[in-house]
């Protein structure tokens, strides 16, 4: 009874690991980036950039390295800007009409049309960074390169 216990702990060892997603290596990704700060009134937003070379996995559909992506635009704001404290953020997706989108939504956060609503909102600075100003790399995340 013991030996049957083990052979099935065994093939469900098996087949969990044989389950595991593996990352694969699109042509492109679609991202943008999103920087606000709790000491100021400003949000910088980049715009749309179709990467090349980034990694997803293909079950999760999750962008491997995402902190590097969004650490690479704080970088930006520490040299450039000498703003060191701002709270940057990666969004992305695989078709450029789904960023958008997710580009839209977010911005109706922070730019409210004030004809639909009685509420006083705070206004927000919104501030668009051109990819002549900022551009990501793509980062490596092959097995051999960790």
């Amino acid at each position: 009874m013991k030996i049957i216990k083990y052979i099935v702990l065994a093939l469900m060892v098996t087949m969990t690991v044989e389950l595991q997603a593996k990352p694969v290596k699109p042509a492109h990704v679609y991202m943008f980036g999103f920087s606000a700060s709790f000491q100021d009134s400003i949000v910088y937003v980049t715009d749309i950039q179709d990467v090349q070379g980034a990694w997803i996995e293909s079950k999760t559909k999750f962008l491997l390295g995402r902190d590097n992506y969004s650490y690479q635009l704080k970088e930006h704001f520490t040299n450039n800007l000498q703003d060191p404290d701002r709270v940057c953020m990666v969004f992305y997706a695989t078709s450029k009409s789904k960023a958008e989108k997710i580009m839209k939504k977010l911005m109706k956060k922070y730019v409210p049309n004030h004809k639909k609503s009685k509420k006083k909102w705070k206004t927000y600075d919104v501030r668009y960074i051109t990819t002549a100003y900022f551009n990501f790399s793509p980062i490596d995340m092959s097995p051999d390169a960790q």
